[in-house]
């Protein structure tokens, strides 16, 4: 029997799908970066980068992108998604994603701007992720 339409679960991406904590949208695990709780330089809790995806923990996916960035600062989807209770310092993200797109984000626990107008859609290969 051969259907006539699509079923919904065939837009899927095949594999592990994940949500992006900055604009909320559905994508495959690979083309997401893994974030987690950890601490910064100075000891103090921040969320930071986890490419690998290995380290122990709670973990929020985020699209390896300015804008999905600034968009989960923003919100405060770091602290929200990672189940801490106080805000997170995401500078640690920031400077991840600025060695991707040639930005520098600033951010420590409030607001981010992008000091260059670089492309926020183009998104790092992922052998460029694995590095």
């Amino acid at each position: 029997m051969v259907r006539a339409s699509l079923s919904p679960a065939s837009t899927v991406p095949p594999g592990p799908v994940r949500t992006c904590i900055g604009c909320r949208e559905r994508a495959a695990k690979s083309e997401l970066v893994r974030v987690t709780v950890g601490s910064d330089a100075t000891g103090r809790p921040a969320a930071v980068p986890d490419p690998a995806a290995t380290r122990p923990g709670r973990g929020a996916h985020l699209h390896p992108t300015t804008a999905c960035y600034d968009l989960a600062v923003r919100r405060r989807a770091f602290a929200s998604a990672l189940r801490a209770g106080a805000a997170l310092d995401s500078a640690p993200v920031a400077a991840y994603l600025a060695s991707f797109t040639g930005t520098t984000l600033s951010s420590s626990t409030g607001s981010s701007t992008a000091s260059s107008t670089a492309s926020t859609t183009d998104r790092p290969s992922e052998e460029e992720l694995e590095q």
